[in-house]
This record gives structure tokens, C-alpha cells and sequence, in this order.
């Protein structure tokens, strides 16, 4: 199983440009997997395809992915044309994955889209992507959208994955549809382990698989004390946003402590059978982000990959 640590910034602060991108290259230099950016159109950060596009200018090396796009507020055909395009450019590291978002989110009023049928509208999306990304004539009929005509090029020479996330009953039986992998987001190792075997389960019945190594979560990261302002804000934060079940589900998925702790908890994911991580760094600047990355990069990244 093939252990791999990606990074996200969106619990850390709006870097200025010139922050974000020494901030890159420190992560391009320093072997981490992959970036991730999160899809939150009225929050402060980063629209995500705008910034895969950047990306694939400004790394050789690592990949990235959004975590996760919305897929039933965008467009698929325009969305399938942005990914074949951002993928070829990069040589195929562009890594979707799809959620659909919650009902109360307050995009769906700020823009009129319907959050009713959202599951729907996800499922018909992410089919008629990957028709788009793979075929070469396309002829897709369904409740929510319709396409006959041809496939996107040019695209990666490798087909792109397509994974999903979400551990609802519904996401776990899309995952065993439609993706080719799963991220799970702020849970413990004993809800990530569960939601695999759901998925493995789910998939008997679909007669479809997915790789061993292609399970993984979403874990907010700090390396220091748990009462550290940062550490304080993130949990004021997720109280805020979430329901009591999704707070206390949240709460396990909030790492600190020492190298050694956060090391100790990660292989309890990889014992529950999670390989893949994007970390998300708690912190309260652009210099506290940057001392985080390093410590996941020269001390968290070595000692798990090599357990």
C-alpha cells in the first residue's frame, strides 16, 4: 500500500500571491504529493479550477485536486472541457473529486441553483464527465442533462480518476458506482475504516472495484499544543458550520500534538485502511503556515511513508 500526504491551506490564512506561491515551491521542492483546494464559492479562498490551472503552470512535479468540487452547482460540460484541458497541460496530475454538498449550504440561495435533486444532478454529472473525458462521441440522456455530440480533446493520454467523497449512505453507494477512489473528510479512524467497508460491500453489488491504495481522508493538522489560537479558532470554526453530529465527527478528525503524535495517529488510518491524506495545517499566518509544512515535510511525510 502506497502511502502519499497532500497538503491543503484552507485552515490557514488568505495568503497574499507572493505567500501562496513561495509556499508552492516550498511544498515542490520539499516532496509533497499533492495540493489540494477545497470548493467554496462565498467563503474566503481560492475559486479551485482557477487555481488547478495555476498550478499546472507553476509545479512539474506534484499533483493536485479540488477537495471537493461542487459538482451539482457547476456546469459538467464546461467543467469536463476545464479538467481534459488542465490535465493535458499537466501531463496528467490533476486529481477531481466530487461531493454535492449540503442542503443548508448558502450558495444554492445566493444563486438561485436548486439544492433538491442534488444527489441526482452529482451522480448524471460525474457519468457524463467521464463520458466526455474518455469517449469520443458522446450520447448521454438523462433527467438533468443531455449531451450527443463529441468528447473533449485535447485530454490526458492516461484516463483521469474520479474519485468522490462523503460517508452518507448515498455517497458511499455513488463511490461504488461511479468513482475510482474515495476521500473522506474530518472523521476517526474507525468511521474512515467503516466507510470502506461500506463501499467494499456496495461494490459486490455494482461489480465494479477500486484499488486497495485508493482510500483516504481529510485531516486538519497541527504540530504543538491543542489550546494554541489557531487550534481555538479552527474549532470555533467547525461549531459554527456544523450540526452537534457533524461537530463531534469534525472534532475526531482534528489532529495535534507532537511529530510522534501525529504520526501515531495517522497509522491508526492506515491500520483502519486509509493511503492517501490531505493534511490541512491549523495555523494563524503565513509564517506559521510555513513552519507547519515544514515539519509535515522533513518529519511527518518520512516517518509514515516509511512505516
Amino acid at each position: 500500500m502506497s502511502i502519499r500526504i497532500g497538503l491543503g491551506n484552507g485552515l490557514g490564512p488568505l495568503l497574499s500571491p507572493r505567500e501562496y506561491w513561495d509556499w508552492i515551491a516550498y511544498c515542490e521542492d520539499a516532496g509533497v504529493d499533492s495540493i489540494w483546494h477545497s470548493d467554496q464559492l462565498l467563503g474566503a479562498s481560492l475559486e479551485p479550477v482557477t487555481m488547478l490551472a495555476a498550478l499546472a503552470a507553476r509545479t512539474t512535479r506534484m499533483r493536485f485536486g479540488t477537495n471537493a468540487v461542487v459538482v451539482p452547482f457547476r456546469d459538467p460540460i464546461v467543467m469536463a472541457k476545464q479538467f481534459a484541458s488542465i490535465g493535458y497541460m499537466s501531463g496528467g496530475r490533476l486529481l477531481p473529486i466530487f461531493g454535492v454538498g449540503a442542503a443548508g449550504d448558502p450558495y444554492w440561495a445566493a444563486t438561485g441553483a436548486p439544492p433538491a435533486a442534488r444527489g441526482q444532478r452529482a451522480d448524471e454529472a460525474i457519468m457524463l464527465v467521464r463520458q466526455l473525458l474518455e469517449e469520443q462521441d458522446v450520447h448521454f440522456d438523462g433527467v438533468h442533462f443531455r449531451y450527443h455530440g463529441p468528447g473533449m480533446h485535447p485530454r490526458p493520454a492516461r484516463p483521469m480518476p474520479l474519485w468522490t467523497g462523503g460517508h452518507s449512505p448515498a455517497a458511499i453507494r455513488r463511490t461504488a458506482r461511479l468513482g475510482d477512489g474515495w476521500l473522506g473528510g474530518l472523521m476517526g479512524p474507525e468511521a474512515a475504516g467503516a466507510a470502506r467497508r461500506a463501499i467494499e460491500a456496495a461494490l459486490v453489488a455494482t461489480g465494479r472495484t477500486i484499488d486497495s491504495d485508493h482510500y483516504g481522508v481529510t485531516l486538519p493538522v497541527r504540530i504543538g499544543r491543542p489550546d494554541d489560537p489557531a487550534v481555538i479558532a479552527a474549532r470555533s470554526r467547525f461549531a459554527a458550520q456544523s450540526t452537534a453530529q457533524e461537530r463531534d465527527s469534525a472534532f475526531e478528525g482534528l489532529v495535534t500534538g507532537s511529530e510522534d503524535d501525529i504520526v501515531d495517529r495517522i497509522r491508526l488510518y492506515v491500520a483502519a485502511g486509509m493511503s492517501k491524506f490531505v493534511l490541512l495545517p491549523i495555523a494563524g499566518s503565513a509564517d506559521e503556515l510555513m513552519e507547519q509544512t515544514r515539519l509535515i515535510a522533513s518529519r511527518i511525510s518520512s516517518l509514515v511513508e516509511t512505516a
